[in-house]
């Protein structure tokens, strides 16, 4: 059978495209009642997604909050909080539908369809650095939560955030930041005309110490480099982006030493944690849009290193030294994905069919773990080289039975392959692992402004490839037994979308999900661990107003339950899990030369151990923005973080550490890592 058999054969069996590439606009209002769209700092009206947890958020809210790190965009998700446990070059931590995600395990994160993630990673499964990214570039976030959509795979299983770069500026533009501690950035972007398309560039320098006594020193600076061109619905883009950082780090602290005021509350027992860490990547997008067919594809190539100094039990392991570990890796990876879509009629019903095959293959070598004291390696525990590589096939039917009726079934087909070398030789070996994820949607409606959506589907998590093979623990050299390579996740969602009061968006959803194993942080390795098999259910109930010409306001809550599904005596809570979310922001535009933006996040209370008899304080975080045009080409900007200057926790973990002159079986204790105080930066941009 030739090419364009295929092509006919998709053709007349006719299915459905995924949220970006939607049938026609025109064909669609004749079958589907019109609805009001309303445009805020969200795109979330009836008719616009295919779960009541899909959205977008748009450019105006990215330019509109501050943010006090790059990663905090992605709180801009209803329902995510990004936190901070040690130095800002290391990547944020993320909680979401009572997940503790880590650094980014189960939520799948992707620049322009470059994904961010990094699998079989020095500190975590998942590991998702941001800070690379330049916010002001960021044209849009789309949003998924649940395992429920064919085209998205490895860690997507709590959700998935996808971010479009701009393609071109209205104007260049340079800004300088100055703030307390030290801190000082300066960005330069522009775009011009360049052989028929638009050439976007910016770079970016920042510095800061933060409020920790032994200055942070984080330096880093990025670059980027893209071109765009597009015609109607056809567009091509190529982007190259780099980026460098270094740092010293305050991770977590024991509650008891500062308590006892052997450390300040923004001190630090091992003075000398830090890294420093590179990125640096060559991305391309394509898209083609005819009147009845759609093709996209995405290819990527990155290199990326990192050295990573953490010391979180102290003189637990080694009473002379101390316990401070150096995790440390180069990988080069590089992938594509490239998805079909037929547009057609089926007995005069709207049909679409979607195609797609994903590919990704990653080499780290080396991947080290050194005990260290003072950055100086004392000891090597296991040296790895990793080749792990991956394959995808996936296909997706979105059919319009009637005019109130649309369903969206699809199905995904994964395949790993994992192949370590080991210093240690009983962890080397090969592994392969392969997985079948069946998805199902139901929308109904519009109606009167209301659309009601039934969502089920099957997704899951890679493990750390060096697990899928180990036989040996690097630290203890103790027998342990090879993980699961690949962990099945289930998640089903009925979800309600509401465009009924003028200018406001409002959506819930009741949600559960399970999972045949989670990933726990692990205090005495400094990592993640495998973990017991869960159950997750919550609901979410979203809302984003456009109050007036210049008001918008935006309030979103959410509650989730977490518990192991298998039976252990330690009990049943699952650690870390969030439990409550809320946030409020409200946003004031172009009142005469003046605009504002106040938000407001707060996440309660979480179990630390698993018979729920030791948990977190609660949260509370505001941050204040007010901004002032001079003229047509400068603007001044102040923002201010932790408004009403609290004394609360990032994260929280409970386990045991040891300081010097304590027992050495260590103490259990709270280990904490404060938020940044009251903080005030100011802003000068110009346009050009």
């Amino acid at each position: 059978m030739n090419n364009s058999s295929i092509l006919a054969l998709a053709g007349s069996a006719c299915a459905s495209a995924f949220a970006f590439a939607q049938p026609d606009p025109a064909a669609a209002a004749a079958s589907i009642p019109a609805v009001v769209r309303v445009l805020g700092h969200y795109d979330n009206g009836v008719g616009t997604s295919d779960a009541a947890s899909e959205g977008t958020v748009t450019a105006s809210l990215i330019a509109n909050r501050p943010a006090l790190r790059p990663g905090e965009i992605l709180e801009f998700v209803p329902g995510v909080i990004v936190t901070q446990h040690s130095g800002d070059g290391k990547a944020n931590q993320y909680f979401l539908r009572g997940f503790n995600l880590d650094h980014g395990t189960d939520f799948a994160t992707f620049v322009d369809g470059m994904p961010v993630n990094m699998r079989t990673h020095a500190h975590g499964q998942g590991y998702t650095d941001l800070n690379f990214l330049i916010p002001e570039l960021v044209g849009k976030v789309h949003y998924r939560k649940g395992p429920y959509y064919a085209d998205e795979g490895d860690f997507a299983s709590a959700g998935s955030a996808h971010m479009g770069l701009v393609d071109r500026l209205d104007d260049g533009f340079a800004a300088v930041t100055v703030g307390a501690h030290a801190y000082a950035r300066t960005l330069v972007a522009g775009s011009t005309a360049a052989a028929g398309g638009d050439l976007l560039y910016a770079l970016e320098l920042a510095h800061n110490d933060g409020p920790w006594r032994a200055p942070e020193a984080f330096h880093k600076s990025s670059a980027l480099l893209r071109y765009s061109r597009a015609a109607g619905a056809d567009r091509f883009s190529l982007t190259a982006m780099a980026y460098k950082g270094a740092w010293r780090a305050t991770s977590q602290v024991p509650l008891r030493a500062v308590a006892d005021g052997r450390i300040d509350r923004y001190g630090a027992v091992d003075p000398d944690d830090g890294g420093h860490t590179g990125r640096y990547s060559l991305s391309a997008a394509w898209r083609r849009r005819t009147a009845d067919t759609q093709w996209e594809a995405h290819a990527y190539a990155v290199r990326s290193d990192l050295a990573l100094y953490n010391d979180v039990t102290y003189f637990l392991d080694d009473p002379v030294n101390g316990d401070q570990f150096l995790q440390t890796e180069r990988r080069k990876l590089a992938g594509f994905d490239v998805a079909f879509t037929r547009f057609c009629e089926l007995a005069g019903r709207r049909m679409a069919n979607a195609f797609g095959v994903q590919a990704r293959f990653d080499r780290i070598a080396p991947l080290g773990l050194a005990a260290t004291a003072r950055r100086q390696i004392l000891a090597p525990i296991a040296t790895s080289r990793v080749s792990e590589g991956s394959a995808a096939l996936w296909y997706q039917n979105t059919l319009q039975w009637t005019p109130w009726l649309r369903s969206i079934a699809g199905v995904r087909y994964d395949r790993y392959r994992f192949d370590v070398g080991s210093s240690i030789p009983e962890n080397a070996g090969a592994a392969a692992d392969h997985i079948a994820s069946p998805k199902l949607a139901l929308v109904f409606g519009p109606w009167h402004g209301a659309e009601f959506f039934a969502n089920y589907g099957a997704g899951f998590h890679s493990n750390d490839a060096r697990g899928t093979t180990a036989h040996v623990a690097p630290r203890e050299r103790t027998p342990v037994e090879p993980v699961t390579p690949l962990v099945r996740t289930r998640g089903a969602e009925l979800g309600v979308r509401l465009d009924v009061v003028p200018g406001l968006q409002s959506s819930a959803a009741l949600w559960t999900m399970r999972s045949d194993s989670e990933l726990v942080f692990s205090g005495d390795a400094g990592d993640t661990a495998p973990s017991r098999a869960s159950r997750r259910a919550g609901i979410e109930w979203n809302n984003h107003y456009v109050a007036g010409r210049h008001l918008l306001l935006d309030l979103d809550l959410a509650v989730s339950r977490a518990r192991y599904t298998q039976f252990d005596p330690a009990g049943d809570d699952v650690p870390g899990a969030v439990e409550k979310v809320a946030s409020f922001g409200a946003a004031l535009n172009d009142v005469g030369r003046w605009s504002g933006a106040f938000q407001l996040r707060w996440f309660g209370p979480r179990p630390l151990v698993e018979d729920d008899s030791v948990r977190s304080s609660a949260t509370a975080i505001a941050y204040l923005r007010a901004g002032y045009r001079i003229d047509r080409r400068w603007q001044v900007t102040a923002d201010v973080f932790n408004l009403f200057n609290r004394q609360a926790s990032d994260v929280d973990y409970y386990y045991a550490s040891r300081l010097p002159g304590e027992p050495a079986g260590g103490v259990d204790d709270i280990h904490f890592h404060p938020v940044e105080p009251r903080t005030l930066r100011l802003t000068v941009r110009a346009v050009f």
